[in-house]
């Protein structure tokens, strides 16, 4: 076996990263919350992959979106010859490929709540989803203020609290970076658009998660895109 055969095998063996050409399918920054999360886990982790843009809601959007997906939505990862097309399945998918990453916290009871609120976002906080779209250019303090995402802000605010009690000893969710803070990341943005009001720590904790390398990267990125979305752009006064 040559030198080079022998450090791949040794890295794999180590549960090292895989030296994989990867792939992965977003929409624009600004709007596509789900598209924002395996994007933060693969920069926070240093995971190389190539960035494919797809411009949402365009004319051509569907049938861009289907040579990758028969879905027919982002993120999408590729990492040939798997497809991958859901943000949650991606983020599992590299948890498998990258386990020294720790993408998940290391300890089993941590992990299986990090799980448990990740899986609670991905598929609730339909109220907040909808009358607080993400939309990291805009200013839409005091909008979207509707009985449905209070009570959703009341539970989000609720999950932080007690993961940053039991967890948060640096800071994160379940102390360093992980895919929950990646998840949640979406929720953030949306709360400082919509100036929600949170107590102090839980304000620090979204402060922290803004100033994450990979998150300052996105909301970059989401200040300098120019094709903006008219219907996110100006969502009605509530």
């Amino acid at each position: 076996m040559q030198e080079t055969e022998l450090d791949t095998a040794l890295e794999t063996m180590r549960g090292g990263p895989k030296k994989t050409s990867m792939q992965l399918v977003i929409g624009n920054k600004n709007y596509s919350s789900w598209s924002m999360r395996p994007w933060l886990v693969m920069k926070a982790f240093t995971i190389p992959f190539e960035e494919i843009h797809i411009l949402l809601d365009q004319s051509g959007t569907t049938t861009h979106i289907a040579e990758y997906s028969l879905a027919g939505r982002v993120p999408v990862l590729l990492s040939d010859p798997i497809v991958v097309w859901d943000s949650l399945a991606i983020c599992e998918f590299l948890a498998e490929q990258f386990p020294a990453q720790n993408l998940w916290p290391e300890d089993v009871a941590a992990r299986a709540f990090a799980r448990s609120i990740c899986a609670e976002m991905h598929s609730g906080f339909s109220d907040l989803r909808s009358s607080m779209p993400m939309n990291i250019k805009a200013d839409f303090s005091g909008k979207g203020r509707t009985a449905g995402s209070q009570a959703d802000i009341g539970r989000i605010s609720e999950i932080w609290e007690d993961c940053l009690s039991r967890y948060g000893a640096h800071h994160y969710l379940f102390g360093d970076f992980s895919i929950a803070d990646a998840y949640f990341a979406p929720v953030v943005m949306r709360f400082k658009t919509y100036d929600v009001s949170l107590a102090p720590a839980l304000q620090a904790y979204v402060d922290r998660v803004q100033a994450h390398p990979a998150v300052a990267e996105w909301m970059r990125d989401a200040l300098n895109e120019a094709d903006d979305i008219p219907k996110y752009d100006f969502p009605a006064a509530k």
